[in-house]
């Protein structure tokens, strides 16, 4: 699988069925080139217009499966991992 393949999947929290969006991003250990994370952008300021303030940042041991069309992973509402993108 390639990452250009993981960027065309919609990512879905199994523990309460919330899309969260498609796979931006991943961050890899440059050491070991494995995936650490995953990056999918959270909503638009306005409507989902003028860019966005927050992204999700999963942690690829969080992932369940990863089937043809989605990603499953496993977060809960109080650990979802939200930052500040970087201005």
């Amino acid at each position: 699988m390639r990452i250009c393949d993981l960027r065309q999947k919609e990512v879905i929290n199994i523990k309460d069925c919330k899309r969260l969006g498609y796979v931006c991003d991943i961050e890899f250990d440059r050491k070991t080139g494995c995936i650490t994370h995953l990056i999918v952008p959270g909503t638009g300021k306005i409507c989902g217009l003028f860019g966005r303030d927050t992204e999700y940042r999963i942690p690829f041991c969080r992932v369940c499966q990863i089937g043809p069309d989605i990603i499953l992973v496993d977060i809960d509402e109080g650990e979802k991992p939200i930052r500040d993108k970087e201005k």
